[in-house]
């Protein structure tokens, strides 16, 4: 006959502390572990959804509404049934996240199938779905995934230079097998569309990489715990039944403190992890890209940075120029003579006039 051990889980006693920095939803959060922590459920699992049907109810059969907060930007549900509990939470942005406990595998799964089904929205090909890391102070890494308008490459090529043109057509063509580097650079002044590259790529490469979008770049490099959590990942396709684990691509947006040419000055270890990501003992073994957006010429990034083998993509992304401009209008008036970025093509097909900036008395030249 087997003697269970004295530190046998089911023995753990359950004890839950609480102090006016908690909330409700905090509390909901520690109730919801209360049954795995004793071994009463020693069944786990959680799944995430990206964008939630408005008519959803996300409950089950047999589910007891035992608990609900409210907060600013969540609301999060305790449930319960026959031998299963459920932390249902809920984002305004429409994702959730379901945490069942069970006591076996089988009515685990059976509640959060019940929970889940047919929640999610399909996918909307004019979408495409980004994660936004940030550092928590009491809870550590979060990632919150969000659907965003991303355009098709085809339609927006026209934007930019024929320069880029060539060099993003070749970025947007790249599959798993041909990656030749781990570093995606785009560089150029404000307002030439760096952004909106990045929303087509994630479109276009959806089917082999999640695009995850980190909030913190200097929190990131600066703490190697975050940095850890975020390298390793989160794969939604996991959480949601998919195909299995893809690549990953981390979008680092005005980064110039970083990766300038003093950067190994001012930012102490931030560039030399960063460099590690992408090519180093740390990026070893995982499929992980890494994009960053500059407003800095190409002369001042940190030659590290820049070195031959370690770019992906190295693109300029600048102003078109007077005829680029004039075509992308249909019309010259207004145009500069030295061209005009994206941004003020759009505010003078608004009808807004584009020029210099004015330069106020006592302010910066």
């Amino acid at each position: 006959m087997r003697t269970a051990p004295a530190d046998d889980a089911r023995d753990l006693p359950s004890i839950l502390q609480y102090d006016d920095a908690d909330t409700p939803c905090d509390v909901i959060d520690a109730l919801a572990l209360a049954d795995f922590v004793t071994g009463r459920h020693p069944w786990s699992h959680t799944v995430r959804l990206s964008r939630v049907r408005p008519e959803a109810t996300l409950t089950a059969a047999g589910g007891r509404l035992l608990r609900t907060a409210v907060e600013h930007r969540q609301s999060s549900r305790l449930l319960a049934g026959d031998g299963w509990t459920a932390r249902v939470v809920t984002w305004k942005g429409r994702g959730a996240e379901v945490t069942v406990t069970a006591v076996s595998d089988e009515v685990g799964r059976a509640a959060l199938a019940q929970i889940v089904e047919g929640a999610g929205e399909p996918e909307d090909p004019d979408t495409g779905r980004i994660g936004f890391w940030h550092h928590n102070p009491r809870r550590g890494a979060q990632r919150d995934p969000r659907s965003i308008t991303a355009p098709e490459w085809s339609q927006i090529r026209r934007n930019y230079t024929a320069s880029a043109r060539t060099a993003l057509d070749a970025l947007m063509a790249v599959t798993p097998q041909t990656v030749t580097g781990r570093l995606v650079l785009l560089h150029g002044a404000p307002g030439t569309g760096k952004t909106t590259v990045l929303r087509a790529l994630s479109r276009q490469w959806r089917q082999w990489c999640q695009v995850d979008c980190v909030l913190d770049p200097d929190v990131l490099f600066a703490d190697a715990a975050y940095l850890s959590e975020v390298a390793v990942g989160e794969d939604e396709d996991d959480d949601e039944g998919g195909p299995g684990r893809r690549w990953r691509l981390l979008v680092l947006e005005d980064c110039d403190e970083l990766i300038r040419g003093e950067a190994k000055q001012a930012a102490g270890q931030a560039l030399s992890r960063l460099l590690n990501l992408t090519d180093g003992l740390l990026g070893q073994g995982k499929e992980v890209l890494v994009a960053i957006t500059t407003n800095e010429d190409l002369s001042r990034l940190h030659p590290a940075v820049v070195r031959p083998g370690r770019c992906l993509a190295r693109i300029e992304v600048g102003p078109l120029s007077y005829g680029e401009a004039t075509d992308w209008l249909g019309t010259a008036a207004g145009v500069p003579p030295a061209g005009a970025s994206l941004a003020e093509l759009y505010a003078l097909r608004a009808g807004a006039p584009v020029g210099p900036a004015p330069v106020e008395i006592g302010g910066y030249l």
